[in-house]
């Protein structure tokens, strides 16, 4: 077996008449590819509700893991977290303000201009002992407060990376698996080593107006008509999706825990076979799980077999296993790359070089990858 220096993984999931992930207008996202057009589900959609999901395999679940917040008002919400009703508005604003431009930079104090920065637990808890502090050292003179805050912030400024030196998971689980850019702070930046494509279907879009109306419980004899009209889109697909685990970036992200990167891995698969996104929850009730999910290990370059449907596909999961297998026989004839691979169906049908299992066996499979890659490096 080559080095598992990559884990890509493949699924095929099925969702009728449901608005997974909708635009601005409030349409379902749409890609147009190979001259047709497809529905579509932003990588965005999928990672917020793999990383948000309350599931027995929830990645904060994981034991080592921490916490982490992608918020604009951090600092406000739990930096200064019971400091706001007990210290005089005089002290507190030159630290809350010292606080907002040191982690969102020049125009932090306005809340318009921050970015939607990602913080982790162990960067919010030092930012609230600092807060803490500079509160206690101003003892309640605001015009030391300013002076306090104006040195601070001189330490402090563009230094990000600062607040979490030496910690573990300084973007907690969520920036250790998706990664985090920092404007104020190129240096506290962390690269994903998990990388998500957009998922899109099969074959063409398959899509409705539904027009509906709610009706006025309390409507007397003579009032006529619905209360209300409106219309929304509904979408029907089989949905094509590819993730790829860079695994050293992950163990380097996580510390270089193994046991850590492989436990992300175990659960990582189970969310993406059994967490659906979508909104209108209550009114669609988009809950489906993978009926196709082939993993792949290897330390060659990944690539996606999203040209496997380039031509529009018949919307079954059959047809597009056929397809797909049709497409990795010719990449392996042609580049001979050499993957471990195993396969979970729904469909009576094989992958070349798979081995069949149950999604429990994909996710053990995942989970042994990072010590075999630390096996063969040592």
């Amino acid at each position: 077996m080559a080095d598992p220096r990559f884990l890509q993984i493949h699924f095929l999931a099925p969702y009728t008449a449901a608005l997974l992930n909708r635009d601005d207008a409030g349409l379902a996202k749409r890609l147009p590819y190979g001259g047709t057009l497809r529905t579509r589900v932003s990588s965005q959609c999928l990672k917020r509700h793999w990383r948000l999901a309350e599931d027995p395999h929830a990645l904060g679940r994981i034991a080592g893991a921490s916490d982490a917040f992608r918020s604009r008002e951090t600092i406000d919400r739990k930096v200064l977290a019971g400091l706001t009703d007990q210290v005089d508005e005089t002290v507190l604003k030159p630290i809350r303000e010292a606080l907002l431009v040191a982690v969102y930079g020049d125009k932090g104090a306005d809340k318009k201009s921050r970015q939607t920065l990602l913080l982790g637990e162990v960067e919010v808890a030092y930012l609230a002992s600092e807060a803490k502090r500079l509160v206690a050292e101003a003892a309640g003179d605001g015009k030391a407060a300013q002076e306090i805050a104006k040195d601070w912030l001189k330490a402090h400024k563009a230094n990000l990376k600062a607040l979490s030196e030496g910690a573990k998971l300084p973007g907690g689980l969520t920036g250790a698996l998706f990664g985090r850019m920092v404007t104020s702070d190129p240096r506290a930046n962390i690269d994903a080593p998990v990388h998500v494509a957009h998922a899109f279907t099969v074959h063409a879009e398959e899509a409705e107006s539904d027009y509906f109306i709610a009706a006025d419980d309390l409507a007397r004899d003579e009032d006529t008509g619905a209360d209300t009209i409106q219309e929304t889109e509904l979408t029907s697909g089989l949905f094509y999706g590819y993730v790829v685990v860079d695994i050293p970036g992950l163990i380097a992200n996580l510390g270089g825990d193994t046991a850590l990167a492989g436990e992300v891995l175990h659960n990582l698969l189970y969310l993406i076979a059994e967490v659906s996104p979508g909104a209108k929850l209550g009114s669609t009730a988009p809950y489906s799980r993978a009926s196709f999910l082939l993993v792949e290990a290897g330390d060659r370059q990944p690539r996606s077999l999203a040209e496997a449907f380039r031509e529009a596909c018949a919307a079954s999961t059959g047809p597009a296993v056929a397809r797909l297998t049709t497409h990795l026989q010719a990449l392996d004839a042609a580049y001979a790359t050499g993957e471990t691979r195993r396969v979970m169906t729904l469909a009576n049908a094989g992958v070349p070089g798979a081995e069949r299992g149950s999604l429990a066996d994909l996710a053990g499979f995942a989970r042994a990858l990072p010590g075999q890659l630390a096996e063969s490096a040592a």
